[in-house]
Formats: C-alpha cells, structure tokens, sequence
C-alpha cells in the first residue's frame, strides 16, 4: 500500500462524505479509463470513434475523462463502436 493509498483510507475513516464522494467519482473515472482501454484495444483513435458514432472528437474525449452522467445509449454505442458488447451487471 503506498501512501496516496494510505491517505485514503484515514480520510475515508475520518469523513464519510469524503467516503461517499470518493467512491463514486472513482467508480466514474473507471468508466472513462475502461471505454479508453477498449478503443485502444481496437486499435482506434478517437477521431475514428467520433467519426463511427457521428459526434467530434472532444466529444469522445469528454466520455474517456469525464464520464458521470453517461447515457446507457451512450455507453453502448461506444462499446459497439469499438468492437465490443456492453455487460450491465447489479450486484
């Protein structure tokens, strides 16, 4: 565990607003880092994402870096745009 990892943790013990808010801007953030990784899988840029899903480029870039709020439809055009299926799973 490195101290970034460390300092987590004792300010989720000490807030757990902190905690909360934490938790769901990382859950976000690995949606963007996942949609990113399926593109560079695929090989593609995202100028040619934009360009399969008719948007721009910023748009893509806004998905990969900020992704709250997606749509479902969003996310599974992406997923289809970069050869892949998108898995819902409730747990």
């Amino acid at each position: 565990m490195d101290d970034l990892d460390k300092y987590i943790g004792k300010r989720k013990k000490r807030s757990p607003e902190f905690a909360k808010d934490f938790d769901k801007g990382y859950e976000q953030f690995k949606i963007g880092v996942m949609l990113k990784q399926a593109r560079l899988e695929a090989g593609l840029t995202q100028e040619q994402v934009a360009e399969k899903l008719n948007t721009k480029k910023s748009a893509i870039s806004r998905i990969e870096n900020h992704a709250e709020d997606i749509r479902l439809s969003t996310l599974e055009s992406f997923a289809q745009a970069v050869g892949k299926r998108l898995r819902l799973e409730v747990a």
